[in-house]
């Protein structure tokens, strides 16, 4: 079964493993963007780690994580929910060639200004978790290195992702320390995370893209007894849609639509993220205009 996100708690409650494997929805993510492989691999890689790290959210909202460049790649960014629905697209620098081959750090770091950031956004502000950002230098060579940095750092949670990404799947797992509670020692809290390290130390990455999340986490821990938890479905979502750029269209009034139409014979527009191509030929662009007389930007507000 993939497109889940799996978690287990080992049985002192000192080590906490989740795991993603996706599919279909980085199928449906791929659709309309098309990147070289080392470009849609580090997107994939931070796919799965979006998830993985929302997986622990607290609040109802999202988790954005984002990484901007100084190189070919202007931005990375993926959002995840709480809800588990996932999006993510890749800006391109313009007037620059597209690298077909590269690391994080040649495509998004080459002059060391590039940075990471992490979003939590619940839906809804309270006095109990409020909008929070934080950002740190781009350091490591892969997405997961960043991220355990972070983590690291910024959390003070010892964390380690193993991730990888893809023409047809992204998977993740990771493995977080939780601090010591009750009835049990600093010492023995240590020695389990050290060996469910050494452990996961040893996953391939054709084994975290092929095998199931089941199997992979009884080859690493067949010895562990483990708490196994409900999984969660996780699914590619966008909420664009062609009444929202019909919207956008209308925003620009029938004037500024006829002069664009003068000079081609459609409009043609994708989703900023997902890159979901619409297309409006000239009896579309009419039909934005039917009742609503002639409409100047602003009067309409785009929802």
């Amino acid at each position: 079964m993939t497109d889940i996100l799996k978690k287990y708690l080992f049985a002192d409650q000192s080590t906490r493993a989740q795991i993603v494997h996706l599919e279909q929805a980085w199928q449906m993510g791929l659709e309309h963007q098309h990147y070289p492989a080392c470009i849609r691999d580090l997107l994939g890689e931070l796919v799965a780690a979006s998830v993985l790290l929302a997986g622990n959210l607290k609040f109802d909202g999202s988790l954005i994580l984002q990484i901007q460049g100084d190189g070919p790649i202007a931005l990375l960014v993926v959002e995840c929910t709480s809800d588990m629905d996932i999006r993510a697209t890749v800006s391109l620098r313009e007037n620059h060639p597209v690298p077909q081959t590269g690391t994080l750090q040649t495509l998004l770091n080459p002059q060391g200004q590039g940075r990471f950031t992490v979003v939590l956004a619940p839906r809804q502000s309270s006095k109990d978790f409020r909008p929070y950002q934080g950002v740190v230098p781009l350091e490591g060579e892969t997405v997961a290195e960043v991220l355990q940095t972070y983590m690291r750092t910024s959390e003070q949670l010892d964390t380690h992702l193993w991730l990888a990404a893809d023409e047809n799947r992204c998977a993740g797992l990771l493995l977080q320390r939780i601090p010591p509670q009750g009835g049990h020692s600093l010492a023995q809290n240590l020695d389990t995370w050290e060996r469910a390290l050494a452990l996961g130390s040893t996953v391939q990455t054709q084994e975290l893209l092929q095998l199931d999340s089941d199997t992979l986490i009884h080859r690493l821990f067949w010895e562990e007894d483990l708490q196994v938890f409900e999984p969660q479905s996780v699914r590619w979502h966008c909420p664009c849609s062609r009444q929202r750029v019909s919207n956008m269209l209308r925003m620009l009034g029938r004037e500024e639509i006829e002069q664009m139409l003068a000079e081609q014979d459609t409009i043609n527009v994708s989703c900023n993220f997902c890159g979901k191509p619409y297309q409006y030929d000239a009896i579309d662009c009419a039909s934005l205009f039917v009742d609503k007389g002639d409409t100047q930007p602003g009067d309409d507000t785009l929802h």
